[in-house]
């Protein structure tokens, strides 16, 4: 695979390889665990261009200090030949210099592998199950849908570069209460399309004017039949016509952004399939559901009409939870909680591990789901791992001033109306600027703006002027001459080389917004590079008098723009190459 072409793969097999002598001479035990020993770039650069921590992890097991230990890993890499040096500091770190001949060789490495530099064989093929998105089929996206679209469709790109098969699942919640207000919705606007004045919506239908085209192709498919029958009638039929037409309409804004499921579970049909009455046969049986009277609402007086009535109740307490809780509500009915056990249950069959992607007002929920899912897969002889990454609201302004969105109203901003005004790109990288659990602000006058403060612009900017050069040089990009690199230009080496690097530890910390952070720095980088040439005409990446360092150069910063591209095709987003 290609990461072992990479500079920090190598080197971290060559650590592999010391400690494996070490182990050998007797110095280590044998088998010794490693999983813990890193290989990465120190945090103040002038301390080298990478280091280890394998003397401090493994002293223990080696029943030595760590400095010893340090000093005999060090014997060992000062006799390699792309180690400058190799020094110890603190109470037994190793930091490594390494020779410029080893920067040249990476910037070779990302031109040949091109479209694949910076890919792994981390995931090992094993299959995960990216739950994102999952609004309710009620209308269509709004901005509130879209960070958390863009989180997890960037999450499993950045999975699959890494070596997982994905499985992308969209979770059609086709069985609530809001399905049935959707229905009464959807038969206002098929009566007002049968030419009946309805007047004004009533209170607690969905008002927008995204359901007139349904009403329209319902009062085209059945004419006046339901017009004015009772609702027993029609209630189930408009359902679930009016489901299909929300998630077609959900599909078709979600494919404006460039995201495609591979998987639209329902649970209306789940529970049609009795999966949730499975589940907490499974839970009954560990002793993890047991029927009991749910506690009074905590911190107030409770409702006048509420009762202690007998619930199955699952043992949330027993995993964190200030009290368990109900699996089915007093109706018979399934809760949220309830439904999203066997849901989870069913997707762990097919799966290695699992990750949802939810809003953050649903964080209290993360921890009971968790041990359920625990429960049932352990239970099933399966430990499948399973992830909630919690995304925080979006709010939208415009020049600064906050644009007002209300579901219920129809008078919110849809995904589709942002993505005509600013873009796909725009839209999807700027979701990716701040960690997702963070407060984010979305004003459409920023982030279109042509200034170094719009990451977007930035990094595209970066891009674009990279082949702006190569087209007005004159000169070929060559490789011939890459001797010709000075400590500036190998200075960019090192910051792009970072790249595959990154991948792996956003693909295990489960955090695409790592790569959005990384090619922000790189970004920055190579305009300061580019900058230099304004203050000093030697810095210059053309030199007319001078073809075999221009060729050289122009072969750096082809490789830049090459992880550049390969960073943004992660994320989903197009590199521009002239703005």
């Amino acid at each position: 695979m290609a990461d072992l072409h990479t500079l920090h793969a190598a080197f971290a097999a060559r650590i592999d390889a010391v400690l494996n002598a070490l182990e050998m001479e007797g110095v280590l035990p044998a088998d010794t665990p490693r999983g813990n020993v890193a290989v990465e770039p120190p945090r103040d650069p002038s301390h080298g261009d990478l280091a280890t921590n394998a003397a401090m992890v493994l002293a223990k097991p080696a029943k030595t200090n760590p400095r010893a230990l340090a000093e005999k890993i060090v014997e060992h890499l000062q006799r390699e030949p792309d180690i400058d040096a190799a020094d110890i500091a603190g109470p037994g770190f190793i930091n490594l210099r390494l020779s410029p001949d080893a920067w040249r060789r990476e910037l070779l490495a990302i031109a040949e592998l091109g479209d694949d530099y910076g890919r792994s064989a981390l995931g090992d093929g094993q299959t995960v199950n990216v739950e994102y998105v999952s609004a309710n089929p009620t209308g269509p996206m709004h901005m509130g849908h879209c960070r958390g679209a863009v989180v997890g469709d960037a999450l499993c790109g950045l999975l699959e570069w890494a070596g997982y098969r994905v499985v992308r699942e969209y979770y059609v919640n086709d069985a609530g209460g809001q399905v049935d207000v959707l229905a009464r919705s959807a038969h206002m606007r098929y009566r007002e399309a049968l030419g009946e004045d309805i007047g004004a919506i009533p209170e607690g239908l969905y008002p927008g004017d995204y359901l007139k085209p349904v009403g329209e192709r319902l009062a085209q498919e059945f004419g006046a039949a339901y017009k004015d029958a009772d609702e027993s009638e029609w209630l189930e039929l408009f359902r679930h016509r009016s489901v299909a037409a929300m998630m077609e309409m959900i599909r078709a804004d979600l494919a404006l952004l460039g995201i495609h499921h591979d998987l639209f579970s329902s649970e209306a049909e789940l529970q049609a399939a009795k999966k949730p009455e499975a589940a907490e046969a499974w839970l009954r049986e560990k002793g993890l559901v047991y029927d009991g009277v749910l506690e009074a609402p905590k911190g107030k007086a409770p409702p006048e009409d509420w009762e202690p009535v007998e619930l199955p109740l699952f043992r949330s307490t027993e995993f964190g939870d200030d009290q368990d809780r109900p699996i089915k509500k007093s109706n018979g009915a399934w809760t949220y909680f309830g439904a999203d056990l066997a849901y989870h249950f069913q997707k762990a069959e097919n799966a290695d591990a699992l990750i949802d992607i939810w809003g953050a007002d649903h964080a209290g929920t993360v921890k009971r789901i968790r041990a359920a899912v625990a429960a049932l897969t352990k239970g099933a002889g399966r430990d499948v791992p399973f992830d909630v990454k919690l995304v925080q609201m979006v709010k939208l302004l415009r020049d600064g001033e906050p644009v007002k969105m209300s579901k219920r109203s129809g008078t919110f901003v849809t995904l589709a109306e942002v993505v005509e005004e600013v873009g796909k790109d725009v839209v999807r990288f700027t979701m990716l600027t701040r960690k997702p659990d963070a407060q984010m602000e979305f004003d459409f006058a920023k982030v279109v703006e042509a200034s170094k403060d719009n990451p977007v612009f930035y990094l595209q900017y970066a891009h674009a002027r990279i082949h702006s050069t190569l087209r007005k040089a004159g000169v070929a990009p060559g490789s011939d001459n890459l001797d010709r690199l000075g400590a500036d230009e190998l200075a960019l080496v090192r910051e792009a080389a970072q790249f595959p690097r990154v991948v792996e530890a956003a693909a295990k910390a489960r955090e695409p917004h790592r790569i959005a952070f990384f090619l922000g720095d790189l970004a920055a980088a190579f305009h300061s590079f580019w900058n230099a040439g304004n203050d000093d005409p030697a810095m210059r990446i053309i030199q007319e008098s001078d073809p075999e360092l221009t060729a050289a150069r122009l072969f750096l910063a082809s490789q830049v723009a090459q992880v550049i591209r390969n960073g943004l095709a992660i994320l989903g987003v197009e590199a521009v190459e002239e703005m």
